[in-house]
C-alpha cells in the first residue's frame, strides 16, 4: 500500500518571480515532486519537452488565428456565445467586459456548423479534434504524476474524470488585438484583456502564439502583486482548477490570472479546460483530509458548480460558498 503525503513535498523552492518549469523528460519521480511543490505553492507551472507535436500545435494556432481573421459579420454567425460560440468584448452574463474576442468550443464533441464558414468546417473540425485529443492525454499525464507526488493510492483520481466520454471539457481561442497608443507608450503591456480570475475546472492547459500579456497573482508575502508570465510557444503553461482545489482539500491552490493587452502586437492563446462530467461529485479526496487539514469544502455536482460560477461576477471567489460546516458531517 503506498502510504499517503499528508505534509508538503519539500525541496527547492522557486525565487522572486521565476516561474516553477517542468520538464517531462526527466525521471519520472522528479517530475512528480516539482509538479507538487508547483501546484501547492503557485498553482501554476510551464510544461517543457511535452511530446506534443509542433505541426499539431502550428495547425491550431493556424486555424484560430484565420477564423479571427475574418470579418466581423461571418465570425457573428458563430455567437452570439452562450456560452459556447463566438463572443466580443463581452465575458459571461454578468456584465464582465474586456478587449478580448473568443470562440468557445465543447472539447468532447463535433463542432456545431454554424462556429465555422461552410467551405472550412471540416478542416477546422479536424484540425480542433487533433489539438483537443493530444492536449487531454498530456493533461491526463500531469494529473497522474501530481497523484502520484501526493501519494495517493489510486493515481487516476483526478484524470478519469476528464477522460470520461461525458467529460465537461472545452477549448477556448482567446483573441486580443493591439490597441492604438501614443508613441511613447510603444511596446507595453497597459490594459487589462480579460480580469482577474481563476479557472473553475480541473486544470488548464494554455499556450499562446508567443505575445506577452499573461499575468498570474503572486503566491508571496508581497498580496496583490502581479507577476508577468514571459511567453513561450514551444511551452505549455499549466493552472489548477477551482475543482482541483476543492478535491485536494486546499493543499493545491488555484491560481489567479489576468490577461493584458499590448501595444505592439496581436495575442492569440489557445486554452484546454480540462472539466468533470456535469453528474461527477466533487469532494475533498478522503486521503486529503487529516487532523492538522480538517475538511475544508462540502461535497457538490460539477453542473451545481458550474451552475454558480454563471451566476457571479468574473473575479468571485466561488470555493467561499462551498466552505465546509462542521454541523453537515452528520
Amino acid at each position: 500500500m503506498v502510504v499517503v503525503s499528508t505534509t508538503p513535498v519539500q525541496s527547492k523552492r522557486y525565487i522572486g518571480t521565476e516561474i516553477p518549469v517542468i520538464d517531462l523528460s526527466c525521471r519520472r519521480e522528479i517530475a512528480q515532486e516539482e509538479i507538487v511543490n508547483a501546484c501547492e505553492e503557485y498553482g501554476f507551472f510551464k510544461v517543457i519537452n511535452h511530446a506534443i507535436p509542433n505541426d499539431v500545435v502550428a495547425k491550431m494556432e493556424a486555424v484560430g488565428l484565420e477564423f479571427f481573421a475574418k470579418p466581423v459579420t461571418e465570425k457573428q454567425q458563430a455567437g452570439p456565445a452562450n456560452p459556447l460560440g463566438y463572443g466580443c468584448k463581452s465575458i459571461g452574463p454578468n456584465g464582465d467586459t474586456g478587449e478580448v474576442e473568443y470562440l468557445l468550443l465543447h472539447a468532447n464533441q463535433q463542432l456545431p456548423a454554424k462556429i465555422i464558414c461552410e467551405e472550412n468546417q471540416i478542416e477546422f473540425s479536424c484540425v480542433v479534434m487533433e489539438y483537443v485529443g493530444s492536449v487531454k492525454e498530456l493533461a491526463c499525464e500531469i494529473l497522474e504524476l501530481l497523484a502520484q507526488g501526493l501519494g495517493l493510492e489510486d493515481t487516476e483520481t483526478f484524470s478519469r474524470l476528464i477522460r470520461d466520454i461525458e467529460s465537461d471539457s472545452l477549448l477556448r481561442l482567446n483573441h486580443y488585438p493591439s490597441y492604438n497608443c501614443n508613441k511613447e507608450d510603444n511596446n507595453k503591456v497597459g490594459r487589462v484583456g480579460f480580469g482577474e480570475h481563476s479557472d473553475p475546472q480541473i486544470i488548464t492547459l494554455l499556450r499562446s502564439n508567443g505575445v506577452a500579456g499573461l499575468q498570474i497573482l503572486s503566491p508571496s508575502t508581497d498580496a496583490g502583486s502581479w507577476v508577468p508570465v514571459p511567453p513561450d510557444p514551444a511551452a505549455f503553461f499549466v493552472n489548477v482548477g477551482d475543482a482541483l482545489q476543492a478535491m485536494t482539500n486546499g493543499r493545491l491552490v488555484s491560481v489567479r490570472h489576468r490577461a493584458m493587452v499590448t501595444s505592439y502586437a496581436t495575442r492569440m492563446s489557445t486554452v484546454f479546460f480540462g472539466g468533470p462530467p456535469l453528474h461527477a461529485w466533487i469532494s475533498p479526496i478522503p486521503e486529503m483530509i487529516t487532523t492538522q487539514r480538517p475538511r475544508r469544502y462540502r461535497s457538490f455536482t460539477w453542473s451545481e458548480f458550474k451552475k454558480m460560477m454563471y451566476s457571479l461576477r468574473l473575479g468571485h471567489n466561488r470555493l467561499e460558498l462551498f466552505r465546509f460546516k462542521a454541523e453537515e458531517e452528520a
